[in-house]
């Protein structure tokens, strides 16, 4: 009776579902290298006995911060191991919005049998600061989304966690690592930034197209069946979100692609995602498939051509180059009963095309090393569905000239 279940969890293309969270932390962190050097560089003096840092990391939704934390404090646990005990306290500062409730998370993290009903902001961080001493511990307390406890507490709490050594009984007891889509240090007191530091900030900007080409597919070899999935492909999604420079919206695009392959699995189909697969998912940004469709509709009749010859490659096809465009728009014209333009006319066609955002450009290097070509993908859109319109419109247009 519920054999519309039976593909749930058939593993035909997803081996590993957990792999595609958002919240998997995975064991290297891609694109974001630079990024990695320049905040250890802010924490050089951990290793010593007596050393502590401090850091701030801003940038967009999706830019990697989160993870970027949390990969460098897990493996600067591994890389003092043996030499300083240190322990990590990550608190999401959106779910704990207020510096009562932000103390509460980090001394829970440290000693999650700690009481603390009835104590104090005062007390609570005496209590972790006896504890740090008592067991010569290295806290590294990362406050996540701290805007959120900013704008309902203020930066009390801050200030009294970069004193805690003032009382001159103990030193280097805790580092402190801020993440924030906004300018944080803006809205500091000038007693705190003076103690954080103006050059301990990090601004990460978006992620790349080859960045989340890079993220897609690590994801992909971490969770997908082998086999079931392509460069092509990967490069593809890259493309799609690469306007957002959001590493959660490549895996989320993955995803998605890889579900709708996995419950059209039938014992004759191909298994590898498609391109309607992952064109298949619409985001809350995109507009509905009428409106999208409409972009052509302004074209010049021979442009149109032109993004026919284009959608009938990449109907199979996630990139072909400009020489590939040219040979088939010979063939649309031949259909359609049209003298084919000059390649320099055609070249300035495509580029009006690129201009709407209905493909994307990008050069590579000829395999070889020989000279280097364009390639054209179209990550926005569904080829067939832009093919079908353009087959409607085109003897109408071609009539009037």
């Amino acid at each position: 009776m519920a054999d519309y279940l039976n593909r749930i969890g058939a593993g035909f293309i997803i081996a590993q579902p957990e792999m595609l969270d958002f919240d998997y932390v995975p064991k290297e962190l891609v694109g974001r290298e630079d990024i990695q050097q320049e905040l250890a560089s802010k924490f050089t003096t951990i290793g010593s006995p007596e050393g502590a840092a401090r850091a701030i990391i801003t940038g967009p939704v999706g830019s990697g911060k989160t993870v970027l934390a949390k990969t460098f404090c897990r493996d600067l646990q591994r890389h003092l191991s043996g030499k300083r005990d240190i322990v990590v306290a990550h608190v999401n500062c959106r779910n704990a919005s207020t510096s009562m409730r932000v103390a509460q998370r980090i001394l829970h993290q440290f000693d999650p049998g700690h009481p603390d009903r009835g104590l104090s902001l005062g007390e609570l961080l005496l209590s972790l600061r006896k504890m740090l001493r008592r067991t010569a511990t290295h806290l590294i307390v990362v406050l996540d989304e701290v805007d959120h406890m900013l704008r309902r507490s203020g930066d009390e709490l801050l200030y009294q966690l970069l004193r805690i050594d003032e009382d001159q009984e103990g030193t280097g007891t805790l580092s402190l690592l801020l993440i924030s889509q906004e300018q944080v240090l803006d809205v500091l007191e000038t007693a705190v930034i003076s103690k954080f530091g103006q050059s301990n900030h990090l601004r990460i900007p978006p992620y790349t197209v080859e960045g989340l080409e890079g993220i897609a597919r690590q994801r992909a070899e971490l969770a997908l069946v082998p086999g079931t999935w392509n460069d092509d492909i990967i490069r593809l999604i890259a493309e799609r979100a690469g306007s957002s420079g959001d590493a959660r919206r490549a895996i989320e695009y993955l995803s998605s692609a890889a579900e709708r392959c996995e419950f059209r699995q039938d014992p004759h189909a191909e298994r590898l995602i498609s391109i309607a697969d992952v064109h298949a998912f619409s985001d809350n940004l995109a507009l509905d498939t009428s409106t999208q469709l409409e972009i052509v509709d302004d074209l010049h009749p021979q442009g149109m051509l032109v993004l026919l010859a284009m959608c009938r490659r990449l109907k199979t096809e996630t990139s072909m180059t400009m020489g590939d465009v040219e040979s088939l728009y010979a063939v649309v014209c031949e259909e359609y009963e049209q003298k084919p333009k000059s390649h320099t006319t055609l070249w300035k066609y495509a580029k009006k095309i690129e201009e709407t955002g209905i493909i994307n450009t990008h050069v590579a290097t000829v395999p070889g090393g020989r000279g280097r070509t364009t390639h054209l993908s179209m990550p926005h859109f569904l080829p067939a569905d832009l093919a079908s319109r353009l087959e409607l419109l085109l003897p109408k247009r071609l009539r009037r000239r």
